[in-house]
């Protein structure tokens, strides 16, 4: 199969390692009350080694402004028994869209 002369990843296994360490670090100090920091660490990490078209890209997002999303959506997933679950995927998914932007864009 070719690859695609549009996509490009430039990411690490070095890089990638120390951020995953770091997210979980920050996360069992916390007891999971930093998640939210340590997936827009990921999803930072990930952005920055994306080239698009010759562009990279870049992810604004921010543990904060995840925060109260996160705890909305646990509150819904506890009261539903779990089922609210499959709104929250599509909806983290859109959140991290919507934070991601070309890196040279203002």
């Amino acid at each position: 199969m070719d690859s695609s002369k549009n996509f490009r990843f430039d990411g690490g296994a070095g890089s990638y390692i120390l951020t995953a360490l770091i997210s979980w670090f920050i996360t069992l100090i916390s007891f999971g009350l930093a998640y939210p920091w340590a997936l827009c660490m990921f999803h930072k990490w990930r952005t920055e080694h994306t080239i698009i078209n010759g562009k990279r890209l870049k992810f604004n997002g921010t543990g904060f402004s995840l925060i109260f999303l996160w705890i909305k959506w646990w509150f819904l997933s506890l009261i539903t028994f779990g089922f609210y679950i499959l709104w929250v995927i599509p909806s983290l998914n859109k959140w991290v869209v919507e934070h991601t932007d070309y890196a040279d864009s203002n």
